[in-house]
């Protein structure tokens, strides 16, 4: 397989890295796993439709200030402005990135979103739209470390 191209990624909303297990819980994973004669566990749904659907309305109807919807502009702006991305977030990621903050606003039991979940939900949503310049990948430097540049750098609305 290939990498997607930059406006294929852009579609996903977000990128969480999930790592390896810690010894403990992989030993965990390991003994259920052979218990059940190393068959899948049964599942059941978390939520509906409808309580799905009801979370997607509950987030459509949450309440960003002008100076939050700032705060994702500038965030996204200051990512193409960076010295070490070669191509930064698109006008689509400022859009994702409202999105997620508003969903974590709503399982927040917030009717609002705040600065916080702009800033928490920041770098899975945008770390996988950001293209460094080569010479930085060369010198170790990650999408997760110019977005915490970023977030550091960028005023954060009061």
């Amino acid at each position: 397989t290939w990498p997607l191209p930059e406006a294929q990624l852009d579609r996903f909303l977000m990128r969480v890295r999930v790592g390896y297990p810690a010894e403990g819980a992989e030993l965990d994973m390991l003994s259920t796993w052979h218990a059940r004669g190393s068959r899948p566990p049964a599942l059941e749904p978390v939520l509906g439709p409808g309580e799905l659907a009801g979370l997607q309305r509950a987030a459509a109807g949450v309440k960003v200030d002008r100076s939050v919807l700032a705060y994702v502009v500038q965030l996204v702006q200051s990512t193409r402005r960076h010295p070490r991305v070669k191509l930064g977030a698109s006008p689509r990621s400022a859009q994702a990135l409202l999105a997620a903050a508003r969903a974590r606003a709503v399982l927040g039991g917030e009717s609002f979103v705040t600065p916080d979940d702009v800033k928490a939900t920041a770098v899975p949503v945008l770390n996988h739209r950001l293209l460094l310049h080569p010479e930085a990948e060369v010198e170790g430097v990650s999408a997760d470390d110019v977005l915490a540049e970023t977030l550091e750098r960028v005023p954060v609305p009061r």
